[in-house]
């Protein structure tokens, strides 16, 4: 039996996202002013149609899933990538700075200029409205940052994580990453996050502080084919 957490995409916008889903039931995807992400609900051919229909001809969309990504002759993968989804199922180190605050809307020029330096992830000012977000200022300037994006019942995906180049080095991800998960943990539910396959010293920070593998996950950006 497949897991909530193999198609991703498709269990937060068929469940808790639903509010931000277009599509039907064979392809749903977020709007693209939120995350360019979306999903079909199963492999066979109607599915597939379904989602070339649900993507705008110069508009290029993000695919996860477990197994392996199949496109219908209208949609070509421009790029694909091996991640790893891990989880913390077990409770995590508390962790309690007065340094970090919630980021709000007041924030999202900042929240933009961060993510274009640091490339933690397709992120827009809309991401806000998935999940709560939470940084760390440093002489007025945002220094890091981290929130969360998909969800699904019982879970909650941790995301864009980032510290500036000019603050790394003082631990920031690793404070920034538990607040977040630990925030999800108080509601009952458990974090989850992606991460590059390739992408070690991320992979070594959440093991670090209890994130473990899940599994391997397929993604691809596509678009229409030329």
């Amino acid at each position: 039996m497949s897991h909530v957490l193999d198609r991703p995409i498709w269990s937060a916008l068929a469940t808790r996202h639903q509010a931000f889903a277009q599509g039907d039931s064979l392809a749903k995807r977020y709007l693209s002013s939120i995350v360019p992400f979306a999903a079909t609900a199963a492999h066979d051919v109607e599915s597939q149609q379904a989602l070339s229909r649900l993507i705008p001809p110069l508009e290029s969309t993000i695919l996860v899933q477990a197994d392996a990504i199949v496109l219908p002759a209208e949609l070509s993968a421009i790029s694909t990538a091996c991640l790893v989804q891990m989880t913390a199922e077990q409770p995590l180190p508390i962790v309690s700075d007065e340094g970090v605050q919630r980021l709000t809307r007041n924030d999202a020029a900042d929240m933009l200029a961060l993510a274009s330096v640091t490339k933690p992830g397709p992120f827009t000012a809309e991401a806000l409205s998935l999940g709560d977000f939470w940084g760390v200022k440093i002489d007025g300037r945002l220094a890091a940052m981290a929130g969360e994006r998909m969800k699904q019942p019982g879970y909650a995906e941790l995301s864009g994580v980032c510290s500036h180049p000019d603050f790394r080095g003082r631990g920031l991800g690793r404070l920034l990453s538990l607040f977040v998960a630990n925030q999800i943990m108080a509601r009952g539910e458990v974090p989850y996050l992606h991460a590059y396959a390739t992408n070690a010293a991320a992979i070594r920070l959440y093991e670090s502080i209890g994130f473990r593998l899940r599994s391997t996950m397929n993604m691809a950006v596509v678009q229409h084919a030329a």
